[in-house]
């Protein structure tokens, strides 16, 4: 298994189990796409476009269930990023955990091997 992560802001994401899918952020549906990060990539997408923001969860994805919807495509500094071209069914996610604020703004992690 592969996981992979979106960091959401709680009410979107309870939206989201009500109804069974996201659908994505603003960002994700005016992109075309949602967008993931990798256990690598997540803390660096955190501090830069969520810093500061509380009220944000972490999904842990499993990218092998997402099947050819799911694409690797360069984004910052040409790393690859994943990037899902559908809905995300619920059935694929692994788990929600809370994303709090810590010390300077920055957020508290959960152990991602978890």
């Amino acid at each position: 298994m592969t996981a992979i992560y979106k960091i959401c802001p709680a009410p979107l994401w309870r939206e989201a189990e009500a109804t069974g899918v996201f659908h994505g952020a603003g960002i994700d549906r005016q992109d075309g796409y949602i967008h993931f990060s990798t256990a690598a990539q997540v803390a660096e997408t955190a501090a830069l476009h969520f810093a500061g923001v509380e009220g944000l969860l972490l999904v842990a994805v499993d990218a092998d269930r997402l099947g050819d919807a799911l694409r690797y495509e360069a984004s910052r500094d040409n790393d690859l990023f994943p990037h899902l071209f559908a809905p995300l069914a619920l059935d694929a996610v692994i788990w929600v955990k809370p994303l709090p604020l810590g010390p300077g703004g920055r957020h508290q992690f959960p152990d991602l091997a978890a």
